[in-house]
């Protein structure tokens, strides 16, 4: 879990905003833990921006509103229905635990065509090598410009990328450096995880826009 100091807060228009103190990893979408700021800012939230200038409410139509003369870096927004607080100095901090879940262990196994025995170690590496391929694909498409949800995977091409990585993850059981763990005489055949084709598949590196 990443945790951020909050220095600044304001809220108007019911969308509260704090600025942090350095750069962060948060994404639009992403679910955040408030503490410490005051009763009004604490909670959970989901960021429904990342201004990069003053925020200044909405309009008639509800779009968001800034001050473009105004730059304030590091800031994460959120909707929340209060009062209106004038932009003041706060301590604090957002929290923000980005969990995947695009994939399961089941549809691993699945993918692989076989049944692995729940408990066994090869079952706690299934599950180690889903976790970490579910973080590593939604990281590595944040990374491109996307903005994905965290539960729900953004297409079938997205699924079976994931699900392609981390079975390559999986069978990677035991092997060194770029080679997969064998007893063959013959040698062992190179061990590639992040192949062309899972690139593809994620949509990276190609960024989400021009």
């Amino acid at each position: 879990m990443a945790t951020y100091t909050v220095t600044n807060k304001y809220l108007i228009d019911n969308f509260a905003v704090l600025q942090l103190l350095t750069p962060s990893e948060i994404a639009v979408g992403s679910s955040i833990t408030v503490a410490g700021v005051d009763a009004t800012f604490n909670g959970t939230y989901s960021v429904r921006a990342l201004p990069q200038y003053l925020f200044l409410g909405i309009d008639t139509q509800g779009d968001l509103l800034y001050d473009y003369q105004v730059p304030i870096a590091d800031q994460v927004l959120y909707a929340k229905t209060a009062s209106d607080v004038e932009r003041v100095a706060a301590s604090g901090t957002v929290a923000n635990d980005p969990v995947c879940t695009w994939v399961t262990a089941a549809q691993v196994m699945s993918y692989l065509g076989i049944t692995i025995t729940n408990p066994s170690d090869d079952y706690t590496l299934l599950t180690q090598s889903v976790s970490a391929g579910n973080q590593f694909c939604y990281r590595r498409r944040q990374e491109s410009g996307y903005i994905d949800s965290l539960t729900t995977s953004p297409g079938g091409d997205a699924t079976l990328g994931t699900l392609m990585y981390c079975a390559a993850l999986w069978r990677s059981r035991g092997s060194i450096e770029a080679t997969y763990a064998t007893f063959d005489g013959m040698g062992s055949a190179p061990q590639q995880s992040l192949t062309p084709i899972v690139k593809q598949m994620l949509g990276i590196p190609r960024p989400a826009v021009a």
